[in-house]
């Protein structure tokens, strides 16, 4: 008998972390793979990026309508109503044995919480982590809980999770999947890059990745000492589009004004995986406050400047600086992140993410677990400092 896994991905974000895991589980004779297909995946404002997982060969089995159209805490709250409601449907009508979720969009709360009422197992990769200035800490923790199999990115992690009351034994080290990219997929040389994007990459670029603050109530403050800071730099910017929280629609907003008055500034609505990796390669520094600077960029030993709270937390290599929320510290960040001497620093540093080989590891587990022990979960002995 095969073994129905079902797995969920809601963003470009997230679809490039689970890129190799889904190829090794629609490629495993013992697997019938479902693929459900949510939220800014089906938006045409954030790119409708369903299409590139069409194109990259994975049949979609369900697609879950819900995202507002909106820039607000209300519009969030509201998505992750309508997402249960339509998830409740389709989960009951599937009845996989296990439901696969990664990391920690608020969005994802929603399929665990109907996983959990139907008694479907849940595996989860990339619990265990933090970044304390996102509501993504506080789901992160929760979708750990409703899980029964946990991938951990870091051997930090794996502790994390297992003080969290996890038994040892359902707690699996197997490495951020999204770097499996730069293993097993080929990356397009500089030339192959100008001709897709359009562009000219003669200057390495920054590359700007800056989302929505959730942990505040204006979730955007911290991006004025942001702009304010490239008013002053003479570089060629990329900004790749930031993620459907609250917030967002201001933020690109006020990129597009950027760009208006910008020549060497461009906005990238949705690079996919091999495109974002690749342009990470010739880059000269990474800025904002994205996890792709803190998970992925230390794979090229790529100085990365992270701004503010979202990230705060987080385990990071030598390539990070941390820059506070203020337009000075930024440029005083960017000109150690540009100087030969930091550069020079990083070689031959290794990313505490994970080595390319996180799909193998996952799958394995997900295809031999043995499920008739997976919903009972035993809590392990409490421990007093």
């Amino acid at each position: 008998m095969k073994r129905t896994i079902a797995v969920v991905t809601s963003s470009r974000a997230d679809y490039s972390h689970l890129y190799w895991p889904l190829k090794d589980l629609a490629a495993h004779p013992g697997v019938d793979l479902k693929l459900i297909v949510m939220a800014a995946h089906l938006a045409p404002q954030f790119g409708a990026t369903v299409s590139e997982i069409e194109r990259d060969g994975f049949p979609v089995a369900a697609r879950i309508e819900c995202l507002l159209h909106s820039d607000t805490d209300v519009g969030m709250a509201k998505t992750l109503g309508l997402a249960i409601l339509s998830l409740t449907d389709t989960l009951a009508q599937m009845r996989p044995d296990l439901l696969l979720l990664i990391a920690d969009r608020y969005e994802m709360l929603a399929p665990a919480s109907v996983a959990l009422t139907l008694r479907i197992p849940v595996a989860h990769i990339e619990g265990g982590e933090v970044s304390e200035g996102a509501i993504d800490d506080a789901v992160r923790n929760a979708l750990t809980k409703m899980a029964h199999l946990h991938f951990t990115s870091t051997e930090a992690a794996r502790a994390r999770v297992i003080s969290m009351g996890e038994e040892p034994w359902r707690v699996h080290h197997a490495g951020a999947p999204s770097l499996d990219h730069l293993r097993r997929s080929k990356l397009f040389t500089r030339a192959e890059l100008e001709e897709k994007l359009a562009i000219n990459l003669a200057e390495p670029p920054i590359i700007v990745a800056y989302h929505p603050v959730t942990i505040l109530y204006d979730t955007t403050e911290e991006a004025d000492a942001l702009f304010a800071a490239l008013e002053k730099t003479t570089s060629p910017i990329i900004f790749c589009y930031p993620n459907a929280d609250a917030g967002s629609h201001h933020l690109i907003e006020r990129t597009r004004a950027f760009i208006e008055y910008h020549a060497n500034a461009r906005l990238f609505v949705n690079l996919p995986a091999v495109t974002y990796w690749s342009l990470l390669r010739h880059a000269s520094l990474l800025l904002g406050n994205s996890s792709s600077g803190i998970m992925e960029a230390a794979s090229f030993a790529l100085p990365v400047v992270n701004i503010g709270l979202r990230q705060y937390g987080r385990e990071r290599a030598a390539n990070i600086l941390d820059a506070e929320p203020r337009t000075g510290a930024i440029l005083e960040k960017l000109a150690i992140a540009q100087s030969d001497a930091f550069r020079k620093s990083l070689h031959g540093m290794a990313n505490p993410y994970g080595n390319g080989h996180a799909a193998e590891r996952i799958v394995e587990v997900l295809t031999t677990a043995p499920l008739e022990r997976l919903l009972r979960k035993r809590a392990t002995p409490a421990t007093h400092p």
